[in-house]
């Protein structure tokens, strides 16, 4: 998920009638959350990376599987299908074209945005402190997690693999 200052306005609820303002921030700074959700048992992982770069993305990806996570799905970005990043020790699955419903991580992605867009940011570290305390919070609620995105086909597969653990 990219993360920036270039503002985004969101619906926000309010009384029939009643005229809302919001400040539009136009900035181009950007950080990238990289992040890994287990629907199945609500847990989170997540990092931080400053580019998509290739190395970048290598370097997130070994922090994944430093800390136990055994498969990514991937969109069909162009660092992500690089040699360097396929040699990585974790489990790369790239979804199709148009399809990020596929992807449980789309899910949290959503609630981060609902969360913290349609406010004013005095600096990118501000912004990217304020997802990290609500990706906090998310990771505390793994039956949050699980309704977020544990989803009952996406168990119902699992559960039909040979020697599966879940």
């Amino acid at each position: 998920m990219r993360l920036g200052l270039h503002g985004v306005i969101r619906n926000v609820w309010a009384k029939y009638g009643t005229k809302i303002v919001q400040k539009l921030q136009i900035s181009y700074k950007w950080l990238y959350l990289n992040l890994a959700v287990d629907g199945v048992g609500g847990r989170l992982w997540w990092n931080w990376q400053p580019n998509m770069k290739k190395e970048s993305v290598v370097a997130g990806l070994e922090a994944f599987s430093e800390a136990g996570v055994a498969v990514v799905v991937w969109d069909g970005a162009g660092s992500h299908k690089a040699a360097v990043v396929r040699a990585v020790e974790v489990g790369q699955i790239i979804q199709p074209g148009y399809a990020p419903e596929l992807n449980p991580a789309e899910r949290v992605f959503l609630e981060v945005r609902r969360k913290i867009e349609g406010r004013v940011y005095s600096s990118l570290a501000e912004k990217q402190a304020a997802a990290e305390e609500y990706l906090k919070e998310l990771a505390a609620d793994s039956e949050g997690i699980k309704r977020l995105a544990g989803w009952g086909w996406l168990k119902e597969n699992l559960a039909s693999l040979p020697n599966n653990t879940v």
